[in-house]
């Protein structure tokens, strides 16, 4: 099975008919997603790429029978656009968007928490490459070719080394049964312990590569939930080991502004958690390798 999606997996796309969202629509159309509309405030009842557009996430729903949905929304409107979806019964939202305001994020968790706990939306993102099953769908701005179906899970926080580690794997001829990206904001919609965990639950996942960076705390609770609660073997690369304390590098998320949030100090807490870290980029792969060759 896939985690999150999968061929039957009816999408819809918020900001469909934008240069963004159209060439995306195109390439996840391509590789076998379930694109069944989209939606543009102010072109409802209009058709784009062959697909039905709607003024609303809630009339998108109601005629396409839509669960999840992506958003290409520019950032100022993107977090209003999280929570329409979550108002309207989608339960699967992968936002693309970069650049959502902080304080836009932290309104849309307390929306989610507070008003949706009976039917509580997954989101992925925002500022993230998204959700692949590899030969079967992809809800997000990955290449596609690179992901050969298998057992091994990616989660990470740079959609580019989740790319490398795809690359490198299938390289060796190891498979991705799914690769999530989550984003590199510091307020986001799912953690690496949230991954991990419909990763235990899957069967067709036999281990996990876990690419984390500087800043936050979520490299440390994820270490703490396979210390804990995995049974299947986590291998872990975390970027920025030469990133000065205080200097933001690449992702808003990604800066040093506690103890533990530094790459080496994350590296000591995932290996004392029973993770292997790989040594470099350039090393994902055959760590990946030398990990499942042990456990076969």
């Amino acid at each position: 099975m896939s985690i999150l999606l999968d061929q039957t997996t009816k999408v819809i796309i918020q900001g469909f008919t934008g240069q963004i969202g159209t060439f995306h629509a195109t390439e996840m159309m391509e590789y076998g997603t379930n694109i069944v509309g989209g939606v543009t405030p102010g072109k409802g009842g209009t058709t784009h790429l062959g697909k039905p557009v709607f003024n609303t996430v809630k009339e998108a729903v109601k005629e396409t029978g839509a669960t999840a949905s992506i958003i290409f929304v520019p950032a100022p409107f993107a977090g209003d656009s999280i929570m329409e979806a979550a108002d309207s019964g989608i339960r699967l939202c992968v936002a693309i968007t970069d650049g959502i305001p902080a304080h836009d994020m932290i309104r849309v968790k307390r929306y989610m928490r507070r008003y949706r706990k009976e039917q509580r939306m997954c989101l992925i993102g925002p500022n993230c490459a998204g959700v692949i099953s590899p030969g079967k769908a992809m809800m997000g701005i990955m290449p596609g070719h690179i992901y050969m179906p298998g057992p091994v899970g990616i989660v990470g926080r740079s959609g580019t080394l989740g790319y490398e580690a795809a690359s490198q794997m299938k390289g060796l001829g190891i498979g991705v049964s799914t690769s999530v990206g989550i984003g590199g904001d510091p307020i986001n919609g799912s953690s690496f312990r949230d991954i991990l965990e419909l990763f235990e639950e899957d069967d067709g996942t036999k281990g996990v590569m876990m690419i984390g960076e500087i800043g936050g705390p979520q490299e440390a609770d994820a270490a703490e939930f396979v210390r804990d609660h995995m049974s299947k073997p986590v291998v872990a690369y975390v970027a920025g080991l030469t990133a000065p304390k205080g200097r933001r590098m690449g992702h808003a998320g990604a800066i040093i502004s506690a103890f533990g949030e530094s790459a080496a100090e994350k590296v000591e807490i995932l290996k004392e958690a029973g993770v292997t870290v790989a040594p470099s980029p350039a090393e994902l792969g055959a760590t990946v390798a030398k990990v499942l060759a042990k456990v076969s």
